[in-house]
Order: structure tokens, then C-alpha cells, then sequence
């Protein structure tokens, strides 16, 4: 293991809920250069961060490899860590390497287990699959099996270190899970001076039908759609006016329609540079690591995506509220 240097970076302060280690999963293609800065951009200096190169032996051209050929890669393993690392600088944060040979989604589970990790950052696709925004098999392994905050970045990110994010979309359905991400979405914007969108999708209520829809029938959705998105303003303005009082230029945005494909439409045509939410949202069931809505996003939004698994700003005095509450509740100072 060699230790690299990151150069410090004003305004980023302490990170905003990690406490143990940082993986940040590179290959040997070039945007996994991609992988490091945005790490840093969420997290912040104070946090031991690794970058872990997996050799993996399962592949065809490296399971025949002869031992000169498998040196050979390990040394130009070794090059690229170091070159990823320098890229950032040479003062500042110290930043580790791991090289490991194995199979690439179960050693990285096995290190983020190892050595308590809080976040495995991972880019969406590895250097043998096409660059689209869809999951790479390496990826969904990971994603599916550990059981940590996930970072995900696609290969069309920015690399240039420090990343600088402009606008960070945090998507509400009035759950207390889904609102547990608000105290890191704060620390985060305030660290970057980026705007910070609050999103409500009012999803259009469907009624038994055997036959054509009815006046009244027609009315009656009108009715409980026009409801929900004037509920649904009402909280996301009183969570605005909360995350306001930390000085961060706050936008409260509710849409109406299919929840997945509209925030997928409002991150592309409002150029959102990272989305933030919770694993879960207000169904919150025992039998799959994600929901419905986190599941569709991660392999079809065109921007960094950080999923928070565990909910640690409840252990702090986080109390939030559901729609329709009369007041919500933030941390006096978030993350602080």
C-alpha cells in the first residue's frame, strides 16, 4: 500500500456523515479518473479514502496470462493508481492504495467490510463495457451485495479536480428516510455554493376502471391531483424556508406525473450536477436494498448519484415531517 497527498480545498470543511473509510473502485480505463474528484466533492477533507484496484482474474485475458504478462499488469495497475492520485495534487489529504487481486465485486465488498467503509464510490460502467448510462455488471454486483452509501458516477462527469457542483437535486416523498439525506444535501450545497432543489412528484391517482373513464371519474382525479400537489407545495415550502436559514439559494419544485421518468427529465433539462437520496423511500420494504425510484434512477440518470443507505442524521436530533405536518424540523445547525 503507498500513500498519496490531495491538496486541501477551502470551503469544504469537515465531511458531511461519513466516519469510516472511503473506497473509491478504479479500473485501467480513463474515466476512472472521473472516480477521485467527485469523492472529494461529497465528502470533504478528514475522511481515509483508498483507491482500490482490483486485478480480476476472472477475465478471459488475465486468467491465460502467463507470469510475465500478469507483472506486467500489476505494474501498470500500480502506474495508474499513482498517476489518479497525483491528477488531484500533492498536498493536503492523504489518500492510500489498495491493489487486490480477485474477482472486482466481491473484493470490493469484501474490503468495504474489512475496513468498515461508509461509501463505495463506483463508476457505472468498467473499463471493458460501453460507456452508457446503464449499470455495469461490476457495478450492480456491488450495489446489490454491500451494504453502504453508494456514489455512482457516470463516465460523462467532470474529472477536473476540485469538482464544483452548481445545483443539487434531492428528491422528497414526504418519508422519514427520504428526508434523513436533507442534513448531508446542506453541508454538501454549502460547501460547493450550489443551489439546492427540493423535488415533489405528485404521481396522478388511478381509479378502477372497466370501461371508459366517466365525468365524474375524470373530475374526481383532477380533484385528488390538484390536492396532492397543494399539499405537497405547502411542505416543501416549510423544508425550504428551514434549509434557507443556512444561507443556501433553495428552489421547491413539484411536478406532477410518473415519479421516476420526471426526475429523470428535470435532472437533464435543469443540468443538475449531483443527485442525493436516501436508498429508500416512503414504501421502505425489508426484502430489496432499494427502492423503486432509487432503482430506476441509478441506471438512468446522466449525473453523479449518491445513495445514502444507512439514516445517521436521525441519530442526531433529526426529526422529520410528513406531508401535511404543520412544521419540519432540521437540525439547528446541519451537520455541524
Amino acid at each position: 500500500m503507498r500513500a498519496f497527498n490531495l491538496p486541501g480545498r477551502k470551503g469544504l470543511g469537515e465531511p458531511p456523515f461519513l466516519d469510516g473509510a472511503i473506497a473509491v473502485c478504479i479500473d485501467q480505463s480513463e474515466r476512472s479518473g472521473n472516480l477521485l474528484p467527485h469523492a472529494l466533492a461529497v465528502t470533504g477533507l478528514g475522511v481515509p479514502a483508498t483507491l482500490v484496484h482490483v486485478l480480476d482474474a476472472g477475465r478471459a485475458k488475465i486468467r491465460r496470462a502467463d507470469p510475465i504478462e500478469w507483472e506486467l499488469l500489476r505494474r501498470e495497475a500500480r502506474e495508474t493508481l499513482e498517476r489518479l492520485a497525483d491528477a488531484c495534487g500533492s498536498a493536503g489529504q492523504n489518500i492510500d492504495a489498495d491493489l487486490i487481486e480477485g474477482r472486482a465485486a466481491e473484493q470490493i465488498c469484501r474490503w468495504a467490510r474489512d475496513h468498515a467503509a461508509d461509501l463505495v464510490v463506483l463508476g457505472t460502467c468498467g473499463d471493458d463495457e460501453p460507456s452508457t448510462s446503464h449499470l455495469g455488471t461490476t457495478a450492480r454486483d456491488v450495489i446489490d451485495t454491500a451494504s453502504v452509501s453508494i456514489l455512482l458516477v457516470p463516465p460523462t462527469a467532470s474529472g477536473t479536480c476540485p469538482v464544483r457542483y452548481r445545483r443539487i437535486l434531492v428528491p422528497l416523498d414526504g418519508s422519514s428516510a427520504a428526508e434523513s439525506v436533507l442534513p448531508h444535501a446542506i453541508r454538501i450545497a454549502e460547501a460547493h455554493h450550489a443551489e439546492l432543489l427540493l423535488v415533489h412528484v405528485a404521481s396522478i391517482p388511478e381509479l378502477t376502471e372497466v370501461g371508459p373513464a366517466e365525468a365524474e371519474d375524470v373530475e374526481l382525479c383532477e380533484r385528488l391531483a390538484g390536492r396532492n400537489e397543494r399539499v405537497a407545495r405547502q411542505y416543501l415550502d416549510r423544508l425550504k424556508s428551514r434549509v434557507a436559514r443556512h444561507g443556501i439559494d433553495v428552489r421547491a419544485v413539484v411536478l406532477r406525473g410518473d415519479v421516476r421518468s420526471q426526475l429523470v427529465k428535470l435532472v437533464s433539462e435543469d443540468e443538475v450536477d449531483l443527485v442525493l437520496l436516501s436508498a429508500k423511500g416512503r414504501s421502505n420494504r425489508s426484502d430489496v436494498p432499494y427502492g423503486s425510484v432509487t432503482s430506476y434512477l441509478m441506471t438512468r440518470v446522466a449525473a453523479p448519484i449518491l445513495i445514502v443507505r444507512t439514516q445517521p442524521a436521525l441519530a442526531m436530533g433529526y426529526r422529520p415531517a410528513a406531508i401535511g405536518h404543520t412544521e419540519v424540523r432540521l437540525p439547528n445547525r446541519a451537520m455541524s
